[in-house]
């Protein structure tokens, strides 16, 4: 087969993680024209230098979506070294190695301080944590490849592999533990259903429209809104939630809104953005 026969390739990183199994899974609807090359940390070791390059070198991928990440701010605060490690250097890497091919970056929306809300891609950063901060030095990188894309989203919610990394699957396992769950009044998101994100990222994949986005759900809410909505999916685990304010939050610093205005994406999108009370009154995962 030459290379024009060839169907172009597309690596997945972190493919055994949230989105980044959602990008499998979907691709043979979303992408059917992309032979799909999920790398999970079993398949290659991103912090491997040496490896990796190897790697790049034989598949010669047409595509790269970076999925993989170290993402809880808590153990980014524990680790910060290893922090950088994954999010920065790892990054930096394959953006290196995908100097003339596309890559897709995935960001989040921690890297607003939180004092405005509704964020577009134009307002400047402000970290207030070591997993935001790995974001934004990650971000510059990517960025300053112009065939480079970022992708900066919010809480996502689905099925996860392993059941607890969507946000309704947290909340879920602990209703089932029977535990009173604390939710914050005062800080806010846009949450998205984890199978728009990943059907949005492919249709911009096709457009081949690289730059900055943000890429959430269509719908400012509290994580007590949050909560209350993923209860009533859920009445007969009989949910305890109970109101509280990140103000007496003992951990890593947390923004109060870090809301994102999609409207960048949203004008090249095939399909609306979703209300997180929709989803959840559509019961679909």
């Amino acid at each position: 087969m030459t290379d024009l026969d060839r169907q172009p390739c597309a690596w997945i990183t972190g493919a055994a993680g949230f989105i980044g199994s959602h990008l499998v899974s979907s691709a043979a609807q979303f992408a059917p024209q992309w032979t799909i090359r999920p790398l999970a940390r079993a398949d290659a070791d991103l912090l491997d230098a040496t490896a990796v390059r190897r790697l790049f070198q034989r598949e010669r991928p047409d595509l790269v979506i970076h999925c993989a990440a170290l993402s809880r701010s808590t153990d980014c605060q524990r680790e910060p070294a290893l922090a950088r490690r994954i999010n920065v250097d790892a990054t930096a890497l394959l953006a290196e190695l995908a100097a003339d091919i596309p890559f897709f970056f995935f960001s989040t929306d921690l890297v607003f301080d939180g004092r405005k809300g509704h964020y577009s891609e134009l307002d400047p950063v402000n970290p207030l944590n070591v997993y935001a901060e790995t974001k934004v030095d990650a971000e510059r990188i990517v960025l300053a490849n112009p065939r480079h894309t970022v992708i900066r989203t919010s809480l996502n919610c689905g099925r996860s592999p392993g059941g607890d990394r969507g946000l309704d699957e947290q909340l879920r396992r602990a209703f089932e533990r029977g535990e009173s769950i604390r939710l914050f009044e005062d800080e806010y998101r846009s949450p998205i259903p984890v199978r728009a994100t990943v059907r949005a990222v492919w249709e911009l994949v096709r457009q081949s429209r690289p730059g900055l986005y943000h890429l959430a759900g269509s719908e400012r809410l509290s994580r007590w809104q949050i909560g209350q909505l993923i209860a009533s999916r859920y009445p007969q685990l009989h949910p305890r939630l109970v109101k509280g304010s990140r103000v007496h939050y003992e951990g890593p610093t947390r923004p109060a809104d870090t809301s994102l205005d999609c409207s960048r994406i949203q004008g090249l999108l095939s399909f609306t953005l979703p209300r997180l009370s929709d989803w959840i009154a559509a019961g679909t995962d």
